[in-house]
C-alpha cells in the first residue's frame, strides 16, 4: 500500500513539472522586475520593502501557469489540431494567470 501510494505522488511530481513551474516564475518575475523598475517615485506610505509582495505574489501565478502547462503536455501528443488547440489554451492560461497575479500583487501599492 505503501509503494503504491508513494508511485502515485512522485508520478505527479516531476523533474518536469518542477521546471516548467521554475520556467513560469522566472518570466513572471522578469516581466515584473521590468514594470517595477519604470517606477520613478514610489509613494512612502507604501513602506520600504513595497516590492516584495507583487514579485512573490507574480512568482507562484507564473509557477501555476507552468503546472497547467504540465498537465495539459498529454495533449501535445495527440495530433496536430489537438497540439495547437492545447498550445493556445496553456499560453492564455498562463497570459491569465500572469494577469491575476499582477492585479492582486499590486493592489494597495500602484493600483488602488
Amino acid at each position: 500500500m505503501t509503494s503504491n501510494h508513494r508511485s502515485t505522488i512522485s508520478s505527479f511530481f516531476s523533474v518536469a513539472l518542477l521546471k516548467r513551474m521554475l520556467a513560469g516564475a522566472a518570466i513572471g518575475l522578469v516581466l515584473m522586475i521590468i514594470f517595477l523598475a519604470g517606477v520613478p517615485d514610489p509613494d512612502p506610505a507604501w513602506g520600504r520593502y513595497w516590492t516584495v509582495r507583487p514579485l512573490v505574489v507574480i512568482a507562484f501565478a507564473g509557477a501555476a501557469g507552468g503546472a497547467f502547462f504540465h498537465l495539459v503536455n498529454p495533449l501535445r501528443f495527440s495530433g496536430a489540431w489537438k497540439k495547437i488547440a492545447a498550445f493556445l489554451l496553456c499560453l492564455l492560461v498562463f497570459v491569465f494567470c500572469l494577469w491575476i497575479g499582477t492585479v492582486l500583487g499590486l493592489d494597495g501599492t500602484l493600483w488602488n
